[in-house]
């Protein structure tokens, strides 16, 4: 019973620590455009405004489309 209720403390204390984490940390986690062609496969709904390392991407695969 004791190893259950520090087992149940530590994990509460360890989520204690992500929530004040996020509270005061940086911007929360975001998806990115690009996640889906690292796989080979393009993104679906396609992108209103890439990042830079998609447009560099793109740029690279496409270099007649440059103008």
């Amino acid at each position: 019973m004791n190893t259950f209720l520090i087992t149940v403390i530590v994990v509460g204390i360890v989520i204690a620590a992500m929530a004040i984490g996020v509270m005061f940390g940086r911007k929360p986690i975001a998806g990115s455009c690009g996640g889906l062609g690292a796989m080979g496969q393009d993104c679906e709904f396609g992108c209103k405004k890439p990042c830079s390392k998609r447009q560099a991407r793109l740029a690279a695969q496409n270099p007649e489309q440059q103008s």
